[in-house]
């Protein structure tokens, strides 16, 4: 019995490694990339979104998680919007949409992680005081150049079986800068077709706990189904919310009914 429980725990740090090992190379030819086009001294935002696609699809892939559009993705401008259930969202929703992630400004000042941010055209959100009416302004000024944004308006991460509540207040970017939002919604399922316990980080599991899971973890997929756009013309911020919550926690519902064996409870 001592020498299986040495051997399975062999085992599981040798999976990790190989997925360790995995992310380091992917971040080393990120960094290569992003020095070959230039992208450290002014990101070329017209021509980054593939590059982030690709860096994005090896993230996730060197942890082992396949990401799988259910349907394609339209590569369109606009605000876009997911659902929030795990860290590693940021690599699956990076590899699919052309849009370009929201960042505290201080992440920017972070070693490699910050260059590579910043690399990636990452807009950097001067907070100041906290307000979200100010992060929105920024968010409208960029949207206006042409380039899209993506965030997780539930504000905080889920078990990934239904939609918190939606805050509202960076649609108001969208109307502002006259631009459609663009949810889509994700899911990470077992071979088994029900739905993953150990992607999603939320409530008290701490970073180190996530890594160790996600590290654990084997054959997961990660689902995406892009939704119907929304023209924001003619409606308030109180009212986009309210049709974009409806619009996503239907979104999932059709997400769950196509890809898992059994509807996901509660």
């Amino acid at each position: 019995m001592r020498q299986s429980k040495s051997s399975f725990s062999l085992k599981k740090q040798l999976g990790r490694g190989k997925k360790i090992a995995g992310m380091t190379t992917t971040i080393a030819g990120g960094l290569r990339a992003a020095q070959r086009i230039g992208a450290f001294k002014q990101p070329p935002r017209e021509k980054l979104p593939r590059y982030i696609q690709a860096f994005c699809r090896k993230m996730a892939g060197s942890f082992g998680i396949e990401v799988v559009p259910v349907e394609p993705v339209p590569q369109h401008h606009g605000l876009w919007v997911s659902n929030h259930v795990s860290w590693m969202d940021i690599p699956v929703v990076g590899s699919v949409s052309p849009a370009f992630f929201l960042s505290k400004a201080e992440i920017g000042e972070w070693p490699i992680f910050g260059k590579l941010a910043y690399a990636a055209g990452t807009v950097f959100i001067q907070r100041g005081s906290g307000d979200a009416g100010s992060v929105a302004a920024q968010m409208t000024t960029f949207l206006t150049k042409g380039f899209s944004v993506i965030f997780f308006p539930e504000a905080t991460t889920t078990d990934g079986k239904q939609i918190k509540r939606i805050h509202g207040t960076l649609l108001q970017a969208a109307i502002d800068a006259d631009v459609p939002v663009r949810p889509m919604v994700l899911a990470y399922v077992n071979e088994d077709g029900t739905l993953s316990e150990a992607l999603p980080y939320y409530g008290k599991l701490t970073m180190k706990e996530s890594m160790k899971r996600v590290l654990d973890s084997k054959n997961v997929t990660a689902y995406v189904l892009p939704l119907e756009p929304i023209d924001p013309k003619g409606y308030s911020k109180s009212a986009l919310t309210d049709l974009l919550q409806t619009r996503m926690q239907e979104g999932l519902a059709e997400l769950h009914s196509r890809v898992l064996t059994s509807p996901a409870s509660a």
